[in-house]
């Protein structure tokens, strides 16, 4: 077995991190269904030559156009005052900021740049899913993205010397397992489960040839999905309790209440090394995201950002 090769370097977190992100110009070339849940948005420009996504699970914030709007519109891109004016703006004007995955990013046949990321889409339930199920080309979004592929937004970082991952995302977070899969080397050994909420949504992911993958599809109304997903990793013939293969890293991420259950799995049933488990929750269940924002704005000042990557 052999130790992914291709992680990158070690973000740097200082005040100089910020020269690492800057604004961009996307703008949809294509869109592709991928799934019954998911679709492909394809966007190109002429800025993205300045794009350097950090593969992996990079994630950048783009700001979506609200539905009486084609295009979005900042009054600010400037790194000291974006924030404040974004919140400025009237709420029936103020594009939406949302976190994403960068799927894909690759030269185009014209030798431009190319970006995929890839919506669940849910309707008009969230701002996000009715732009994407509405997006054509020729519309121009806004996004906060990396200049330099060793980033802070890349969460995937392997230590030297890991030799087995194992990998738990839901829906929203398949787009960036789906990139860590693809990225992996052949060699490493990958044990993947991944919860969608529709038999078609289970992709043909590019893998290592030793991956293997298993699929977890919950109850349509939602309910039991920590428990589900529990009984499919007990049942894996390696969560016996002994200790585990060394040079284990593991990466999750989805729904809150689910990470830290499969977190604690992994930390107390299987004696993983905590400090070898990254996770993060995308979203939480029972909470919508415009209240997730209000929580995570509480307190803040109009002009201080808690999350910019600027």
């Amino acid at each position: 077995m052999t130790a992914p090769t291709e992680a990158p370097a070690e973000p740097d977190t200082s005040a100089a991190a910020a020269a690492h992100f800057g604004f961009f110009t996307f703008e949809v070339q294509r869109t592709r269904r991928i799934g019954h849940s998911f679709l492909r948005v394809t966007f190109g420009g002429e800025s993205l030559r300045e794009f350097r996504s950090g593969g992996y699970d990079q994630s950048l914030s783009l700001f979506l156009p609200l539905s009486h709007q084609e295009h979005t519109v900042l009054p600010s891109t400037d790194e000291d005052t974006w924030f404040g004016a974004w919140r400025a703006m009237p709420e029936a004007e103020r594009p939406v900021m949302r976190s994403y995955t960068v799927r894909d990013q690759r030269r185009s046949p014209s030798g431009g740049v190319e970006v995929d990321v890839d919506f669940v889409l849910h309707g008009d339930a969230s701002p996000a899913s009715a732009w994407a199920g509405r997006a054509r080309a020729g519309s121009r979004i806004m996004a906060i993205g990396p200049r330099t592929g060793a980033n802070k937004s890349v969460r995937f970082q392997p230590p030297a010397g890991t030799r087995t991952v194992l990998l738990y995302a839901d829906e929203t977070a398949l787009p960036a397992a789906a990139a860590i899969l693809a990225r992996l080397p052949e060699g490493t050994a990958v044990k993947a489960w991944f919860q969608v909420p529709h038999a078609d949504d289970r992709l043909d992911l590019a893998a290592p040839a030793d991956a293997e993958v298993v699929w977890i599809q919950p109850a349509a109304d939602g309910s039991g999905r920590t428990g589900q997903v529990l009984e499919a990793l007990r049942a894996d013939g390696s969560a016996s309790g002994s200790a585990p293969a060394p040079g284990t890293y593991a990466w999750v991420a989805g729904e809150a209440g689910t990470v830290r259950a499969v977190r604690r799995h992994f930390v107390q049933e299987r004696h993983i090394d905590r400090r070898c488990v990254r996770f993060t929750g995308y979203w939480r269940l029972g909470a919508s995201e415009e209240e997730l924002l209000a929580e995570a704005y509480a307190g803040k000042a109009p002009s201080e950002d808690p999350e910019s990557a600027l």
